[in-house]
């Protein structure tokens, strides 16, 4: 298991996230992914506005996406393209509105799933029987004073 926290920063036109290690040193997101090779599936659990698609935004992005990043909720699953220093392609899914396992498996959730691209699943509890084995487990949790508290398993 593995602690990090998560800092907003903010200047004058964006805002940023902070990652720092349970020592407190500011480390890459990056890290996370390779800090888990060879795995791809990455189960992201929160509560609502816990920060998970914020979360993710920022990974995709510091993988080299050039999409925009938001919330599939509705559409249930993104596709993002993904550049340099990762080639390929991210799937971003949000499971809040699936009604059972069907609805996951109609949309060909397993194919994304084994696919060998990186996969980042909300609400991955709706689905956790399509899930492999070796999912890795992400939980954010908020802090009092507005950081997040990464946990991975």
């Amino acid at each position: 298991m593995r602690n990090y926290t998560i800092k907003k920063v903010a200047s004058k036109h964006t805002e940023t996230l902070l990652l720092l290690n349970e020592q407190g040193k500011e480390v890459s997101v990056l890290d996370i992914l390779r800090e888990q090779e060879p795995h791809r599936v990455f189960a992201f659990d929160g509560q609502m506005g816990a920060g998970k698609t914020t979360f993710i935004k920022y990974l995709c992005e510091q993988m080299g996406t050039m999409d925009v990043v938001n919330s599939p909720t509705f559409a249930i699953v993104n596709v993002y393209d993904i550049e340099q220093p990762y080639r390929g392609e991210v799937y971003h899914f949000d499971c809040y509105r699936l009604k059972d396992i069907r609805e996951a498996m109609d949309f060909g959730a397993e194919e994304y799933l084994y696919s060998g691209n990186y996969c980042f699943i909300e609400w991955p509890e709706k689905i956790d029987a399509l899930l492999p084995e070796d999912v890795v487990r992400i939980k954010i949790e908020p802090l009092a004073n507005g950081d997040r508290r990464l946990v991975i398993t």
